[in-house]
């Protein structure tokens, strides 16, 4: 038997009215509508931009390089991996089927080796990173006609230019976006986790266990996150695991005041007394029915959480103490635009796409925060 979601109409009176409130706000609805489109496309990213074919018809055999490894002998080569911009695959693919490639024929990783480069206007051959060819009027180098036509080709096209590796911007834009989306939700769903129980227990138990906690995040609050990092990052390989369990021993404090307050508000209401008369347990009596109500200032702050974790990965990224060299990141583009300050297609699409990110979290989040004002759900 299917299971539906439930409707509109099945939603509680004040919930409808919380979605209406929502829905009235346009910029925020429709910053959601924008910015769930750009990760759910994201999500997809190798089948936007790869250097793998995404269908291969080969001596009347369907391939499937996006999704399967396969072998250079494949192809008649000797090598274990196939490079299929190398243009002996190329030619060997073309004259015995055809290649089906995504709009992007380029990785986060991908080198750019058919780049000619560009005539300065001294005359010398400029190598990487090479400008959008829609931003530079420079003749390209000298170059073999073949590589010129494949440099061409419509798919090949860099249209935010290489960076000082050689690699396309627009790839390494696409899968750093995810990757950080992906990050901070993590961050901030785990953080939220272990924020919520901190503050339901102290808030809910009150008197010594809540002045030992109170004293326990004095301290841990204290302690300065950023030697923290170094320290780690300098005794452990760092990678997307590491930087996400690090960040998350300092990260689930911001929600536990919130949650602490609102569980201090209502224990002792009177549905909480008959709660306790009843002889439910205390763990009942906090998830079932304390918990909802102090979930509404939860919600209103986790897009302000999600956007503060993507900030604390660019940042570190940025410092160099972020995910692992050669990884797509945000803040490694900004810190190459600095670098590079001869090439600022650079610093500005990284700066513009973390503007446009975080923008879009910040509306979503006053959206959410107006939608569960009670001041305008009870009116």
């Amino acid at each position: 038997m299917t299971r539906r979601w439930p409707s509109r109409d099945k939603l509680s009176p004040i919930n409808q009215r919380r979605l209406d409130n929502f829905k009235a706000n346009r910029r925020g609805y429709w910053s959601l509508r924008i910015f769930l489109t750009l990760f759910l496309v994201t999500l997809f990213a190798e089948f936007l931009a790869n250097d793998r074919p995404l269908l291969v018809s080969y001596k009347g055999e369907l391939l499937s390089p996006v999704l399967t490894d396969y072998p250079e002998s494949k192809f008649g080569g000797f090598l274990a991996v196939t490079d299929y911009k190398d243009p002996v695959i190329l030619d060997e693919i073309k004259n015995n089927g055809w290649a089906f490639w995504p709009p992007i024929r380029y990785s986060y990783d991908t080198i750019n080796k058919d780049y000619p480069g560009r005539k300065s206007p001294s005359g010398l051959c400029l190598g990487y990173p090479a400008p959008p060819p829609w931003a530079t009027s420079a003749p390209l180098c000298d170059a073999p006609a073949d590589q010129l036509a494949r440099y061409k080709a419509l798919g090949n096209t860099n249209w935010l230019g290489l960076d000082n590796q050689g690699r396309d911007v627009v790839a390494r834009v696409i899968y750093g976006f995810r990757i950080s989306v992906l990050f901070g939700l993590i961050l901030a769903l785990l953080s939220a986790a272990v924020g919520v129980t901190s503050g339901a227990v102290q808030g809910y138990f009150g008197g010594r266990t809540d002045l030992i906690f109170q004293r326990f995040l004095e301290i841990w609050s204290s302690v300065p996150s950023l030697f923290v990092l170094i320290i780690i990052s300098s005794v452990l390989v760092p990678g997307f695991w590491t930087l996400l369990g690090t960040l998350l021993l300092f990260e689930w404090v911001n929600l536990v005041g919130v949650v602490r307050a609102e569980f201090l508000r209502a224990r002792n209401f009177e549905y909480v007394n008959a709660a306790r008369a009843l002889g439910l347990s205390h763990r009942k009596i906090m998830w079932k029915h304390m918990l909802p109500n102090a979930m509404v200032a939860t919600l209103t702050f986790m897009p302000f959480q999600l956007s503060g974790s993507i900030a604390a990965l660019t940042a570190l990224d940025f410092l160099g103490l972020g995910l692992p060299p050669g990884s797509p990141s945000l803040g490694e583009l900004l810190l190459q635009g600095k670098r590079h300050l001869e090439a600022p297609w650079l610093g500005l699409t990284g700066f513009f796409t973390v503007a446009i990110m975080l923008s879009l979290l910040i509306f979503i989040g006053e959206a959410v925060r107006d939608a569960l004002d009670p001041r305008k759900t009870f009116r």
